[in-house]
């Protein structure tokens, strides 16, 4: 089991998602991390061990801005490492996300997003979701769609969300759309 948290909204979202991370984490995990939209791209910090290793990173860096995700994560693909932790990227980082639940049909979607190109650089089930969803919003642009448009992010995820089997909560978010969080 995972946690998930998310904001969107005038304030910080680091010292939002920092909090609901913190409250998540009597639950035992293994590594966190935040994904925050800033200046036209989104800053991931994650970091393996408790949220407070986490909140030092992100004083070592900082990033701003005033909608993200947050993700603690309990290792179910790949071993607990800074690579395998949460949020994670899909094709050349327009979709960043957090996963809770486990992708039974994973492997099946890895070897078929390969052969279509696409670089995985974690053992997860989560990174072939993000993968997916930018896949399919490829797929959206190719028939004329435009990528900035919410419909067309929705699309996309109602697409990918059809091939997957098994568990999942989802917090995504899009790199060329601020201000957009889907939850699904």
């Amino acid at each position: 089991m995972c946690g998930i948290v998310g904001y969107v909204g005038p304030k910080s979202a680091l010292n939002f998602l920092l909090e609901g991370l913190y409250r998540l984490e009597y639950r035992g995990y293994d590594s966190a991390g935040v994904a925050i939209q800033e200046d036209g791209s989104i800053a991931i910090r994650k970091k393996t061990g408790r949220v407070g290793q986490l909140a030092q990173l992100c004083q070592e860096q900082p990033i701003t801005g005033s909608y993200g995700i947050g993700h603690t994560r309990w290792a179910t693909h790949g071993e607990p490492s800074d690579v395998n932790s949460h949020p994670h990227t899909g094709g050349n980082g327009e979709v960043v996300l957090v996963h809770n639940g486990v992708i039974e049909n994973y492997s099946t979607l890895r070897n078929q997003l390969r052969e279509g190109g696409y670089v995985f650089r974690t053992a997860t089930d989560t990174e072939v979701v993000a993968h997916l969803v930018a896949h399919h919003l490829a797929e959206e642009v190719k028939m004329g769609a435009d990528p900035t448009s919410v419909p067309t992010c929705v699309k996309a995820v109602e697409a990918a969300l059809k091939r997957l089997k098994g568990t999942y909560g989802l917090g995504i978010l899009f790199r060329d759309v601020p201000g957009l969080l889907i939850a699904a």
